[in-house]
């Protein structure tokens, strides 16, 4: 498979939100499902063993109560602050929610079967989301798709802890050196972030964006820049 003229693609690096479910679940689905969630979860678990962690990464000052720390959650979701330590207690949150099937990711129905596709001709998949790796996981694991766990078929998983912010082109020259036996142009980079696209191409991978329904506007003159893609169908194997 290859994204244009460039090299043969061996690596797939994708993005998650407008790319391969859309938008609306995780602003919808589930922001909502960990804010209803959370008060529960502090009354049952704030002094608990298991909790500790997600506690102890927050700010000092918003760790000290439970109505500090819920106000803390609720103003850096309204902002949609993508701080680790947030993704980090969401991811936990949502945990139950995957676990008892009142969560399942919907996937766009080009996904599960590119996924397929792409491990058919020994192309490795590798996700990048500002959600946490252990968010990440759930996700792909509860599925729309069939099967609905494609987990097995993805082979790394990278959030803004161990790989670093989305839009630095370290953060991307730091992933593709993880699983450096693919040169950088080997790699193919989706998202529908521009900024993501342009400091993923200014590390050497070859980068698509994927305009999605329910997705954002792009700006005028991004697709004489760039490839514009609606679907994973659009690609080649």
């Amino acid at each position: 498979m290859a994204a244009s003229s460039a090299a043969p693609i061996k690596a797939v690096l994708l993005d998650i939100e407008g790319t391969v479910c859309p938008i609306s679940f995780v602003k919808d689905v589930l922001f909502p499902y960990a804010l209803q969630a959370l008060p529960d979860t502090l009354e049952s678990e704030w002094d608990a063993p298991q909790f500790a962690p997600y506690r102890n990464a927050f700010p000092a000052e918003y760790a000290l109560t439970r109505s500090a720390f819920t106000d803390h959650v609720r103003v850096l979701m309204s902002r949609d602050v993508k701080a680790p330590y947030l993704k980090s207690l969401q991811g936990y949150l949502w945990e139950n929610g995957y676990e008892s099937g009142a969560l399942k990711a919907p996937l766009f129905p080009d996904v599960a079967a590119k996924f397929e596709s792409w491990r058919a001709h020994g192309v490795t998949i590798v996700i990048y989301s500002s959600g946490s790796v252990p968010a990440q996981k759930l996700l792909f694991r509860h599925t729309n798709g069939s099967p609905s766990d494609l987990t097995p078929m993805i082979t790394d998983f990278f959030d803004t802890v161990n790989a670093g912010p989305k839009t630095e082109q370290s953060s991307y020259e730091k992933i593709a050196g993880k699983h450096s036996r693919f040169a950088p142009n080997e790699w193919l980079f989706l998202s529908d972030n521009v900024k993501e696209v342009e400091a993923a191409e200014e590390a050497g991978l070859q980068s698509i964006i994927v305009q999605r329904p329910g997705n954002a506007p792009l700006p005028g003159d991004v697709q004489s820049r760039y490839r514009v893609i609606r679907s994973f169908d659009e690609l080649d194997d």
